[in-house]
């Protein structure tokens, strides 16, 4: 018979993937993430190491040698994707990637001032929203300044939007697409129902669900739902709903858009 209270259990529990990834410190994941041009590098920096004071000091001088677009994907994105990276592997918490996000918030806030001034010509227009019941906006924003880089105009109702509330702005704005976030298995059943409200009012445009609750089955099994994995494939999802491709089409045609062969 086993002995239970002198067994060693550590062996058994061990999880080898996170003990090697345990390996690599911090410091080397930021040296082989971070950009190398140093003003877009302090810039991803300070959304890293949480310093929201300095951020938005740090993307006006960036600002000056690059253009809204370069200091948002190349710095401020940059940052958070090293934030997330650390997250998954259990080296930063929640609390990290908040703190983290507002940084991001903040020097967002100082791009899109830059990228409004400039007048940029908007090729269509998207609705965007994070399901209701979810207050998780982190991915919805990063989406959003990724369209907004892209030349979209966004209409963005927030996070824990009512289903009424989204079909409302829906028939309102008249977009080109819609968007809805969550990160939680409790709010994506609001996607269903958006589209089916949408349907029933013969509103046929795409909408594209994405955040950690859902999955590609589950998005395309809804009308009008398309499934997008990350923040950056929204431009490229968005820009063949304004060539006129329907939901149908880009679900037909989702793996060769993600590959970059159509």
């Amino acid at each position: 018979m086993l002995d239970f209270d002198n067994l060693k259990t550590d062996i058994i529990l061990s999880r080898y993937d996170i003990k090697m990834e345990s390996q690599e410190k911090p410091e080397a994941i930021a040296a082989r993430m971070l950009p190398k041009d140093p003003l877009l590098k302090k810039v991803a920096e300070d959304v890293l190491n949480l310093k929201g004071k300095l951020i938005e000091d740090d993307v006006k001088a960036a600002l000056k040698d690059n253009s809204p677009e370069v200091v948002i994907e190349g710095g401020l994105l940059k940052g958070m994707d090293v934030v997330s990276e650390l997250y998954g592997r259990g080296i930063y918490y929640l609390p990290h990637v908040m703190v983290a996000s507002d940084a991001m918030n903040k020097g967002m806030k100082i791009a899109e001032a830059a990228l409004a001034s400039g007048k940029m010509k908007t090729k269509g227009k998207i609705v965007m929203h994070a399901a209701e019941g979810d207050p998780h906006d982190i991915g919805k924003n990063i989406a959003a300044v990724m369209l907004k880089s892209n030349g979209f105009a966004v209409v963005d109702l927030g996070r824990d939007i009512l289903v009424s509330d989204v079909v409302s702005a829906v028939e309102k704005e008249k977009p080109n697409m819609v968007t809805g976030t969550a990160l939680m298995t409790t709010t994506m059943t609001a996607f269903p129902k958006i589209a089916e409200r949408l349907e029933e009012m013969g509103i046929n445009i795409p909408f594209v669900c994405a955040g950690g609750a859902v999955n590609r089955a589950f998005v395309e099994s809804y009308p009008m739902g398309v499934y997008a994995e990350k923040a950056a494939q929204g431009p490229v999802l968005a820009t063949k709903a304004i060539e006129g491709w329907d939901f149908r089409k880009l679900r037909d045609k989702w793996d060769d858009l993600m590959a970059g062969k159509a």
